[in-house]
């Protein structure tokens, strides 16, 4: 069994910031391979499916960001799992727009989801880093990181999303950098080539001068 952790903080108030980038990611993945309706859970809200055919669990924890490893950890020891079968979805301001990170084990970075979520089980988790990009100052990190998506912002994540949640059979697989490689061809398809040479000259005189004006007769 897999555990999928989307992170943010619950509400309409925070539904569209950058923070709450996990969130939609699991989200996305839920709905894409119907999982089962939401229902309260392990301290947030759960939905039930498969992937690859390996069962899964989708958990948005009901706690603020902070909090996050409280739900975290009762899922975990509910289904006694251990935390290479968790893999958790988040912002990350260290990543450009648009581009994602996996790996296992860790700091947190200054994530206080991930802080959190350490100290309820161990760093030893599987972890998707979702680049949100960096406002350039340290003051300005905290508007940044609350503050919505701009309609800009659509162009690539809508896209990333869903190439996300087409992926996810291969995190259930284990398959860490086949997701990740998969992401990226997903949202940086290979450009159209087109053809950019020329006929040979001679073939193109021999066209013109027709096909037997020049031969000499036998």
């Amino acid at each position: 069994m897999i555990l999928i952790v989307g992170l943010g903080n619950p509400g309409a108030k925070y539904a569209h910031n950058r923070h709450n980038v996990g969130f939609m990611a699991v989200d996305t993945i839920v709905r894409r391979h119907s999982f089962s309706p939401p229902r309260a859970r392990f301290q947030g809200v759960a939905c039930e499916g498969t992937l690859a055919g390996e069962k899964a669990l989708a958990l948005f924890p009901g706690t603020y960001m902070n909090e996050s490893g409280r739900a975290v950890g009762e899922a975990m020891r509910f289904f006694k799992l251990e935390p290479k079968d968790i893999v958790v979805f988040y912002d990350e301001l260290d990543l450009a727009p648009g581009k994602i990170r996996v790996r296992t084990g860790g700091g947190a970075a200054g994530h206080n989801g991930i802080r959190s979520i350490t100290a309820h089980i161990g760093e030893a988790y599987r972890r998707v880093r979702i680049g949100i990009g960096h406002p350039g100052h340290r003051e300005a990190v905290t508007g940044h990181v609350l503050g919505d998506f701009s309609k800009a912002d659509q162009a690539w994540l809508v896209p990333l999303l869903d190439a996300m949640a087409e992926a996810a059979p291969l995190i259930a697989q284990g398959k860490d950098e086949g997701f990740a490689t998969k992401v990226h061809l997903l949202t940086n398809p290979a450009p159209v080539r087109k053809f950019t040479g020329s006929a040979p000259k001679d073939n193109m005189k021999a066209s013109k001068a027709g096909p037997n004006e020049n031969s000499e007769e036998s």
